[in-house]
């Protein structure tokens, strides 16, 4: 069964598609927006914006460097430039452009990066981007984002462009299941709780999640519900600045967490939050994504349930964490 089929999710569209529609979008309304691509905008879908404006669009091939340091120019003149590839080429292979002529100036400038994480499927490790929030957030002024579906894809575009500084987005060449059937809210640093709060009731364990594990957080508060066990379910849409309130507050309100994300544990959403809990309010923490390890070329679910992306992999670590705390009290 598909990621989040048992719940009743819907799929829409991948949510490369989401922001090339919308990145559109706002060329329309915004004359100064111009992007510059690294030759794969049939792929980062930048191709809608570029053939609406081919004058404000700039190919300059597979060069990456060469393209963080036009779109830095484009800043630093007056312009509100987008750069765009394949996540693991943008980020890996003009990192020290970016560091130096985005970063260090907190120039304007917003970086995308499609085939984000190992659900890429067939493309293989090459193109899978596993380490890109880690570099991404280890860059001072550097916002990140990693939006949850095709809804939430769309706000996050907007609020990118309308956020002052550099400003990094992960997207994905799948399609994700939808999570907001009903309008996206999306506000930079506040993540969207899911979970149905107005019911008062005590809840037992914190579910982090972003971009597609937003999905199988909900499949698995859902399963966890079949055990009595109540999850409040966190997008945390913004892993920088992560919206420490809300971690604060789960960690005090439910003393467990479980986070996950399709990425790296190390560096990623799992330690972002385990640094927040460890420093305000130390609860067990378990954490859901890649250990160690590059993924394979194959199928996109398949490789998901090989490396223990899936809703019963949360379920486990939301078991873990509930016998830590219990251990915990008894002490």
């Amino acid at each position: 069964m598909n990621l989040g089929e048992s719940i009743g999710l819907k799929y829409g569209l991948p949510t490369r598609n989401a922001f090339g529609e919308t990145l559109r979008e706002l060329g329309r309304e915004n004359p100064d927006i111009v992007v510059v691509d690294g030759d794969v905008s049939n792929s980062t879908r930048t191709e809608f914006f570029a053939h609406e404006f081919p004058e404000r669009f700039f190919d300059v091939g597979i060069a990456e460097s060469t393209m963080i340091g036009v779109a830095s120019g484009l800043a630093a003149s007056g312009k509100q430039p987008l750069a765009d590839s394949f996540a693991a080429f943008l980020l890996n292979n003009a990192y020290e452009q970016i560091r130096m002529s985005i970063a260090f100036p907190q120039l304007n400038v917003k970086l995308v990066g499609s085939h984000s994480g190992i659900s890429v499927g067939e493309d293989g490790p090459s193109q899978m981007a596993i380490e890109d929030i880690a570099l991404a957030t280890a860059l001072p002024h550097f916002t990140v984002l990693a939006p949850a579906d095709e809804p939430s894809t769309r706000a996050a575009t907007r609020a990118m462009f309308t956020h002052r500084g550099p400003v990094y987005m992960r997207t994905g060449r799948p399609k994700f299941p939808i999570v907001y059937t009903d309008g996206a809210p999306f506000q930079i640093g506040v993540a969207n709780r899911l979970d149905d709060a107005a019911s008062g009731a005590e809840q037992d364990v914190t579910l982090i999640a972003c971009g597609l594990m937003v999905a199988a957080a909900l499949e698995a508060a859902a399963q966890l519900a079949k055990e009595n066990i109540r999850a409040r379910v966190l997008d945390m849409h913004t892993i920088k600045p992560i919206d420490q309130a809300a971690i604060i507050s789960a960690a005090r309100e439910t003393g467990a967490i479980v986070t996950a994300e399709e990425h790296l544990l190390d560096g990623g959403l799992g330690s972002a939050v385990a640094r927040v809990v460890t420093a305000q309010y130390p609860v067990p923490v378990e954490m859901v994504g890649l250990r160690n390890q590059f993924a394979e070329s194959g199928e996109s679910q398949e490789l998901l349930e090989k490396y223990g992306l899936m809703p019963a992999d949360i379920v486990r670590a939301a078991r873990q964490a509930l016998d830590r705390k219990r251990a915990l009290k008894t002490r």
